[in-house]
């Protein structure tokens, strides 16, 4: 495709936006960036070239573009965006920007929870096998800021939200995973069944000579394995696959072609809890799509260690120990956490409204002795909570006041975690500067 004379709109002026404004600089366009933000609420690069439209709705201006770049946490339903429709201007994800300019195949990874954990283990495995490698897209750093620095020779490792894959239109991954699938975000999808079929157009252009990874041991995952055109490679923790990757005696297996391996023992990966192995199974399955050498693969995970704000100790403070598990920003995710922690739990939760219910997480209380609740959706935790006979919680309106509550009531031998099953948007920018605060107060205890 071609960028350069081309009138381009960039809708919002986050990571992604600013990212993807700079990159079409560097192709030549014409570029307007929009953002509802007024002009004072935004941190913008000294662009000299770019039209800044801030502080409402570009509905005056978008019939000028030649084509729309949308930032994920934009409605896809928004009036300008359906006058664009109606005069055919295309609208595109960031993540299409980024492939159309991709010298390089791309290996992409979407799913309810894992993503970052598996694309951040990927990425390194890949990077040890092509160091020219970049690993990039929901994981915190915008893909097209990072695309143009991968060369033919390398690979791009992206991990991809079911927002931005609502705007795909040629997006075309060398290998494509989906690692489960849970009810998130119905609050923008409406339904379920809207929230999977966002995350299947993953592989809606992949054709015989791409791969699928599937999870097995997950229903809806499995049957995506009828809908894909490219070779479908499962992975399972729970069933010995005739071909794929799969956990057999604390072992991982490899059966693909003519790989017939057993590649380590679980005992010797780093990461806390049993999801964290079907991350890892994940990660060997597209690996190996792509040849990257067993011992590579090996050597990484032996040595990967889990990543920030994912069940990560913080401290431990007179017995009592501490885990950011701020990325839980689901019911299911948050679930991972309660399994993979034995001790007594002081459980911080709560956060932005995403309209899910909380009945699942709070079956799963069983080590949790108390439950400290924050945040937009408190309100409505605790009435689930009454609901279903727990009634060790306080409602507190601070984040700093509740870790020294969780600090107060904790036991030695007691586990404080911050693992909430809400995005963060009603009190943070994002789950990141929740974690990161956690961590400081901690500290600071």
């Amino acid at each position: 495709m071609e960028f350069k004379n081309k009138k381009v709109l960039v809708c919002g002026l986050g990571k992604s936006g600013i990212a993807s404004v700079d990159l079409l600089n560097k192709l030549g366009a014409f570029v307007t960036a929009a953002d509802n933000r007024t002009h004072d609420k935004l941190n913008l690069p000294n662009w000299s070239n770019v039209k800044i439209c801030a502080g409402k709705n570009p509905d005056d201006i978008v019939l000028e573009n030649d084509f729309i770049v949308l930032s994920p946490g934009i409605p896809t339903d928004l009036p300008f965006l359906n006058l664009a429709r109606k005069n055919n201007i295309p609208i595109y994800s960031e993540i299409e920007l980024a492939y159309r300019v991709c010298k390089c195949p791309i290996i992409a990874i979407t799913g309810t929870n894992g993503k970052t954990t598996t694309t951040s283990l990927t990425g390194a495995i890949i990077k040890n096998y092509r160091e020219n490698s970049v690993v990039a897209g929901n994981i915190g750093i915008a893909l097209t800021g990072k695309v143009l620095q991968a060369d033919k020779d390398s690979f791009v490792v992206a991990e991809i939200s079911s927002f931005q894959l609502e705007t795909i239109d040629k997006f075309k991954p060398k290998v494509a995973a989906i690692l489960n699938f849970t009810p998130d975000h119905l609050d923008r999808h409406k339904t379920f069944e809207n929230y999977c079929d966002a995350k299947a157009r993953i592989f809606q252009n992949q054709d015989e000579n791409d791969f699928t990874v599937l999870n097995f041991d997950d229903k809806i995952c499995r049957q995506m394995a009828e809908k894909t055109k490219a070779n479908v490679i499962f992975f399972s923790t729970k069933e010995k696959l005739q071909s794929g990757i799969y956990l057999e005696n604390d072992k991982i297996k490899i059966q693909i072609g003519t790989i017939n391996e057993t590649l380590m023992r679980t005992d010797e990966i780093n990461l806390l809890g049993e999801h964290n192995i079907c991350n890892v199974l994940a990660a060997v399955a597209m690996c190996v799509c792509v040849g990257v050498p067993l011992d590579i693969i090996y050597n990484t995970i032996k040595n990967f260690k889990a990543i920030e704000h994912r069940l990560e100790f913080v401290r431990e403070i007179n017995g009592v120990k501490f885990y950011n598990d701020s990325k839980a920003t689901n019911v299911d995710s948050a679930i991972k956490a309660l399994d993979s922690i034995k001790t007594p739990i002081v459980l911080i939760g709560g956060g932005y409204d995403k309209n899910i219910d909380f009945y699942d997480w709070i079956k799963k209380f069983q080590n949790v002795r108390y439950l400290v609740l924050i945040g937009q959706v408190k309100n409505k935790i605790a009435k689930q909570c009454d609901e279903l006979g727990f009634k060790n919680y306080i409602l507190l309106e601070n984040f700093d006041e509740a870790i020294k509550k969780s600090f107060e009531v904790a036991k030695s031998g007691d586990s404080v975690l911050l693992s909430p099953a809400c995005a963060s948007w009603d009190m943070f920018k994002n789950f990141e500067e929740r974690g990161d605060l956690f961590k400081q107060i901690v500290k600071s205890l």
